[in-house]
This record gives structure tokens, sequence and C-alpha cells, in this order.
């Protein structure tokens, strides 16, 4: 072939190999975002049921903690009324 009429081609082929280049360089780092975000999906499903473990622990406790503020209630209320109430003594033997 004659240099000459290869000599215009060179430029083309250099251009085109560099879009190329940034075209593939382009998906290659939207491919390895998207592996990236699906790693991390799956990362935060573990996270997501340790998050639910504790809020199911933390119900038991506030069921808990109702519970004994009930219980308190009650016991208030029986004071109040007069029936927890203990009989008057008939005074204090004490050795002084």
């Amino acid at each position: 072939m004659n240099p000459d009429t290869l000599a215009p081609l060179i430029p083309v082929v250099m251009f085109g190999g560099l879009f190329a280049w940034l075209i593939v360089r382009a998906l290659t780092k939207a491919h390895a975002a998207a592996l990236k975000a699906r790693s991390e999906a799956a990362g935060a499903g573990a996270g997501q049921a340790e998050l639910m473990a504790a809020v199911e622990q933390l119900r038991q406790e506030v069921a808990e903690l109702a519970e004994r503020v009930d219980f308190t209630e009650r016991l208030l209320a029986k004071t109040r009324d007069g029936v927890g109430k203990l009989p008057a003594g008939e005074g204090r033997m004490g050795s002084t």
C-alpha cells in the first residue's frame, strides 16, 4: 500500500481508538458501580435483620415495663382505697 493513502487513516484510527477506550471505561465504571450497589444492598439486608431483632427486643422490654406500671398502679389504688392498709396496732412494745 501507498503510505500517502494510509496517512489520513492514522488520526482516524487514533481518535476512534481513544473514543472506544473512553466508552469502554465509562461502561466499566457503571458496571462496577452497579455491582457495588448490589453488594451494599445485600449487606443492608443483613443490617436490616439485625435492626429488626433490636426493635423486637425493645418491644419486649416496653411490654414488660407496661406490666410493671400496671402492677404498681394497682398497688397504689389499693392503698388509696384503704384495702391494703394494715390494722392499727395496740401500741409500740419496745425496750428502751
